[in-house]
């Protein structure tokens, strides 16, 4: 009878278990004290490169706190040198009672995961250059309440290589998932060296693009489509294999994992499947995608990573990447409300338009050769690009907005109509604004007046801040040093910097 009880106890306690989070992280570079010759010349122990026990231990202890205060139920987990640390982890953190790892033996580091959850299988995906050893991606299917899922754990090669490299990783990946049911629950995540929107960031570097502007994670797993980043709308209406980003869930200062050069860059993805938002099996829980930032991994716009100097070990710090994560659920997903766009400030909550909507009483307050920024009173303003030449500074109109897209960062109007003309607003310059706070990305597109400060290489210094300055022409760039005022510009966003765009000469006055 007892025994009877004791199930019956712990019955209902599984059956509510129907929600796990997940995280990945890249520890950076966390090896043993044996040497094999396969470690980095930093991480050869017990040398003048100051990696050995005590060291050992102050990188071991910082990576178990960060892993115990993420508390997820399972951890993918990168630069990781063998199974046996993996083991070590797991010691420390007793409650993930699941284990899964994969590398090469040649190579330096390899990729794993911890788990509450339990692991049913593993494989590795192998994919192989004949000049340079890289890492496998980590197919592991997990079970839980009954339900079967993967995760595929991914560390693509690094910026030091071209995009032809990732792009093998992601076609070996897209080939395994094409043999996958379609309604199969999967993950993709991981480092994959690679921005969520790396179509646009991967011709910053010349060297990088030997794919003539093909990239690896939006083009071949097909995260981007028809010129904008793939909607959970994208994926039910279309019958290719798409995967939805949650970076698009963040503000846009807020989409970073690690710093590249002080700029922020998304190394570390999740991507999803329609079967993550089909009802069946496991849902992803919109909008819990997360940085897991805490103070003393991110502090001052710095991410307090492992220091090694002059390939000496401070014994301080964390690691390059920030953890991202998640959660997912069996229960049944409320469906995504519909957006009423009726304002400019509800094209920033989306990134694409399913149908045409129409903003009314939309002021034109300045035009300029292939652009136009355009603003409702009492509203945000929003750039239109191309086909602006029926529109004139000043007036007003009703306009059907046909698409949308985020452009490096800054949102636009892409393709628009007129519906109807409401005449002349003569106060229309009172909509400039001044005395706005710069730097605030929700003041994105909003024309600002009236900014005194010095000139040089590029920044407007004013009031002990700079921002960055752009002009249309080159022929009115200031000379160094020169004191203006900028009586009109808008507040641009481009590459993860806030900006003034200035379109005319006229809108800089010099100060003597």
């Amino acid at each position: 009878m007892i025994r009877v009880f004791t199930f019956l106890f712990f019955l209902p306690i599984l059956l509510l278990a129907k929600e796990f989070s997940l995280a990945s992280y890249n520890v950076e570079n966390f090896f043993d004290l044996n040497y094999n010759k396969t470690e980095y010349k930093e991480y050869k122990p017990n040398t003048n490169t100051n990696w050995n026990k005590k060291t050992f231990q102050i990188k071991l202890n910082n990576i178990v706190k960060v892993l115990k205060d993420l508390d997820a139920d399972i951890i993918a987990l990168q630069e990781i040198e063998n199974k046996e640390l993996l083991k070590i982890l797991q010691k420390k953190l007793p409650s993930y009672k699941y284990i899964s790892f994969s590398k090469y033996s040649n190579a330096s580091v390899g990729l794993g995961f911890l788990s509450k959850i339990e692991t049913v299988d593993e494989k590795a995906i192998n994919i192989k250059f004949s000049n340079k050893t890289y890492r496998p991606i980590l197919e592991t299917t997990f079970k839980l309440n009954n339900n079967e899922f993967k995760i595929f754990n991914n560390h693509w090669p690094s910026k030091r290589v071209a995009e032809s490299f990732r792009i093998k990783f992601a076609k070996k990946l897209f080939d395994r998932l094409e043999n996958l049911p379609r309604d199969y629950d999967y993950i993709l995540l991981g480092d994959f060296n690679s921005n969520y929107n790396e179509y646009e960031t991967i011709f910053y570097e010349k060297r990088l693009n030997n794919t003539n502007g093909v990239t690896g994670i939006n083009h071949v797993l097909n995260s981007f489509i028809n010129n904008h980043l793939v909607t959970v709308n994208d994926m039910k209406d279309s019958s290719k294999l798409l995967h939805y980003n949650p970076w698009l869930e963040l503000n846009i200062p807020e989409r970073f994992s690690s710093k590249f050069r002080g700029r922020n860059i998304t190394a570390d993805n999740f991507l999803l499947p329609f079967s993550m938002f089909d009802t069946k099996g496991f849902s992803y829980k919109k909008n819990s995608f997360k940085v897991f930032k805490p103070e003393y991994l991110y502090k001052n716009k710095r991410i307090n990573r492992w220091q090694v100097k002059n390939r000496v070990h401070k014994a301080v710090g964390y690691s390059d990447h920030l953890p991202i994560i998640a959660k997912f659920t069996t229960k049944a997903q409320e469906k995504t409300k519909a957006h009423n766009i009726k304002t400019i400030s509800d094209l920033y909550k989306i990134e694409k338009l399913n149908e045409s909507i129409t903003l009314k009483n939309c002021i034109v307050l300045l035009k300029h050769q292939e652009f136009a920024i355009i603003k409702q009173k009492n509203n945000r303003a929003i750039l239109i690009y191309k086909n602006i030449e029926n529109l004139s500074e000043g007036f007003s109109y009703d306009l059907k907005i046909e698409q949308i897209k985020t452009f490096k960062g800054l949102k636009e109007v892409i393709d628009f109509e007129i519906v109807n003309y409401n005449g002349k607003v003569l106060e229309y310059k009172q909509l400039y604004k001044k005395d706005l706070d710069l730097f605030n990305i929700k003041n994105q597109n909003e024309i600002v007046t009236d900014i005194k400060g010095t000139y040089k290489k590029g920044y407007l210094y004013f009031d002990n801040k700079k921002i960055a300055i752009y002009f249309k022409n080159k022929s009115f760039i200031p000379k160094n040093g020169s004191s203006i005022i900028i009586k009109r510009a808008q507040l641009g966003y481009y590459v993860n910097k806030i900006q003034l765009v200035v379109f005319n000469k006229s809108d800089i006055i010099y100060v003597n």
